[in-house]
């Protein structure tokens, strides 16, 4: 399955800024014919709209809310590319006394708010003739970073998901793109500690580039392309692997 950006319209989560900006802005330099802005706070696009005008829209969303994301679907029913990009960052490793509370507060919004997205947008996108669903995962989701421990686990059960949605959406003929970045200059990344990173664009142009050609994983950025020369035949041989029977 692959997928092209022009004339589509998407759902953006976290589309006001860092990669979630980049990407609505990429889509609709690549002719997308709508991008809905999903973002907790409205007033964080008005730059954007007041740029692109009736191209993007503005909704709101919580995708810590089971509700809420249920709402946004019901205001997007036309969506055809699903980014599921809003995701946090509380830093913490295996030993900190708050490492618990972060690991709920990163796994409530970076992997159930996945499942969320998910489960609210299936019934959408499989009544389209193309359609694709896009999760920013990282290459956190494959090896743990101490420092980040909590936020590695977080992104590794995402991960997982995102295996799980290529396999059982294949019959409704919906693309999974799992995205793994590395550091990527946001602000985030900054939190993380990271003053030198790619910028956000490389992204947002490796999802263009790998919905165009039906990929199922996407390392965009300088560190992620190491990782995935080492990690490509184990994906392409055992996650990416046809199953049995």
């Amino acid at each position: 399955m692959n997928i092209e950006i022009k004339n589509k319209t998407a759902v953006v989560t976290g589309a006001n800024r860092g990669i979630g900006r980049s990407i609505t802005e990429i889509f609709l330099q690549a002719g997308a014919k709508k991008v809905y802005l999903a973002v907790r706070d409205l007033d964080s696009v008005k730059e954007l709209e007041e740029k692109y005008g009736n191209r993007v829209a503005a909704v709101q969303v919580d995708v810590a809310d089971k509700a809420a994301i249920q709402n946004l679907a019901k205001q997007t029913p036309d969506a055809e590319i699903v980014v599921n990009n809003a995701g946090v960052l509380k830093q913490a490793d295996a030993n900190d006394p708050n490492a618990e509370e972060a690991l709920a507060y990163e796994f409530n919004i970076n992997t159930l708010g996945l499942l969320r997205m998910a489960q609210a947008y299936q019934p959408i996108l499989k009544k389209q003739p193309e359609a694709a669903f896009v999760q920013l995962n990282s290459v956190a989701s494959i090896k743990n970073f101490a420092s980040f421990t909590t936020y590695s686990a977080s992104k590794a059960a995402a991960y997982s998901l995102t295996q799980g949605l290529r396999e059982t959406w294949a019959n409704d003929g919906i693309q999974v793109l799992s995205v793994h970045p590395g550091p990527i200059a946001t602000d985030m990344a900054k939190q993380a500690g990271f003053d030198e990173a790619d910028p956000a664009d490389v992204v947002a142009d490796g999802i263009v580039e790998s919905l165009a050609t039906g990929a199922f994983h996407v390392f965009p950025d300088t560190m992620a392309k190491q990782f995935e020369a080492v990690y490509h035949d184990y994906a392409t041989q055992v996650i990416e692997a046809e199953p049995e029977g």
